[in-house]
């Protein structure tokens, strides 16, 4: 039973499936000649705006020779233009244009690189790539021999750097190299194919050119570590001073104004360390992130190329280990000192906002201590207040009665008004004082 109804299928089907066949090698014959350009647009952010300005280059290359140019939402265009052919992919921070020209009859390797398919690109297209080339390679494909002292002495003529950089791979093929920018802005890449089976010619020119690539995105990151170090070096140093000034201040107590507006201080200042650090990582972390996963792809795409040595040349293997790995060592490290350097200012951070936190503790405890001391000096007026209170009372009552007795004798009573007041006056005294009382507690229970 076949699935003929495209409503059985997931959504993303079709879509995922044709993704391992997206990106296909270019079909090389034995003698041809390659330009390689990657365009790199900052994003600043945005990768929509990424996106459209490299869908708007291909555009107008496509427009000058009245091609129609993929959809917006397209990663990668392969076209036959006649006189060249245009292989076309969309990354995350740059776009690839390789174009490859095969040659009918073999010719020399100066003329294959004279007769590089970038000869049939507009001029107009190319200078409104100003600013944007990372990369430009050309790469001549061409049979070989297995004369390897000859091959040498024509490599020497042909590149202009010292260093080169060759090894057998793929078991039947070789690559030639300086990875230096030419008198004419172009690297250049020399395929020898000895003995390649169908397809590997362009897949081992497809590696070459992402080794290329990738090694440049991957190398971004170094100006980034290289201006990072000494706003580092700054930074530690304004930390190391603080915290000396800490140390130093160990031994007060820290209660007295001027060293509570001290602590201060160095807690602004140990704050805009960490603000600074802050914006340090926020603008490296991308680019380091990024640069240890371009250098991840260059390691794979070396690895795949199986190479064998060429006396006497070291391989494309050894070459970026000692050229390459360095610098992103570099960007490993500086990441490192930066998420160190920001634990270590957290950390001080933190010892200080204690310290400041103990001192308050200090204070409020020795106000509590004052409160408590002016409550008890409020008790006992309030209790000397009373004992006048019950006088004061008992004196007022005690005159009524004295007047009440005058009043009764007067009415003919036999009444000692004297005699009674006196007898009253402890009586008077313990029932005013035994009020009170009982008013405080019916007041201390609400």
């Amino acid at each position: 039973m076949s699935i003929v109804f495209a409503s059985l299928n997931h959504p993303q089907r079709v879509v995922l499936a044709a993704e391992v066949h997206s990106r296909p090698f270019l079909q090389l014959t034995r003698s041809e000649t390659l330009t390689h350009l990657a365009v790199y647009v900052r994003e600043d952010g945005n990768g929509s705006r990424h996106a459209s300005a490299q869908h708007a280059l291909l555009d107008d290359l496509c427009a000058h020779f009245g091609v129609v140019a993929p959809g917006g939402e397209a990663k990668h265009f392969y076209h036959d233009f006649g006189r060249f052919r245009l292989k076309w992919e969309c990354h995350t921070e740059f776009a690839t244009y390789t174009f490859a020209q095969a040659h009918e009859e073999a010719i020399s390797t100066d003329d294959a690189f004279a007769r590089a398919p970038l000869a049939h690109i507009p001029q107009q297209w190319l200078i409104s790539l100003k600013g944007k080339l990372m990369v430009a390679a050309h790469v001549v494909v061409e049979p070989g021999d297995d004369d390897p002292a000859d091959t040498a002495r024509q490599m020497q003529r042909i590149f202009e750097g010292k260093l080169m950089s060759s090894s057998k791979v793929l078991q039947g093929g070789e690559i030639w190299t300086d990875f230096k920018i030419q008198s004419d802005g172009f690297s250049r890449f020399i395929v020898r194919d000895i003995g390649l089976r169908e397809l590997q010619g362009g897949r081992l020119a497809q590696r070459i050119l992402e080794i290329e690539t990738y090694r440049m995105m991957a190398l971004l990151g170094l100006p980034h570590a290289q201006q990072s170090g000494p706003l580092l070096n700054e930074i530690e140093g304004d930390l190391a001073a603080l915290t000396a000034a800490m140390v130093q201040s160990e031994q007060s107590t820290g209660g007295t104004p001027e060293e509570q507006a001290e602590d201060e201080r160095v807690l602004r200042k140990i704050t805009g360390l960490a603000a600074r650090i802050e914006k340090l990582s926020l603008e490296n972390s991308y680019r380091f992130s990024a640069s240890q996963a371009y250098f991840r792809l260059v390691q794979a795409r070396i690895e795949e190329l199986r190479e064998q040595r060429i006396e006497g040349v070291p391989t494309i293997g050894e070459f970026m280990e000692r050229r390459l790995a360095p610098a992103m060592n570099t960007c490993q490290a500086i990441a490192r000192r930066q998420e160190a350097l920001a634990e270590r200012i957290a950390h001080t951070n933190d010892l200080l906002r204690t310290r400041i936190g103990i001192v308050q503790e200090q204070q409020n405890r020795q106000i509590l201590e004052s409160m408590n001391a002016r409550a008890a000096q409020q008790l006992k007026l309030q209790q000397a207040v009373e004992g006048l209170s019950v006088a004061a009372i008992s004196y007022y009552v005690i005159g009524l009665i004295g007047y009440a007795g005058k009043a009764a004798k007067a009415a003919g009573l036999p009444i000692n008004p004297d005699l009674a007041t006196g007898l009253v006056v402890p009586v008077v005294a313990a029932c005013v004082w035994l009020g009170l009382r009982r008013m405080h507690k019916g007041l201390g229970n609400h």
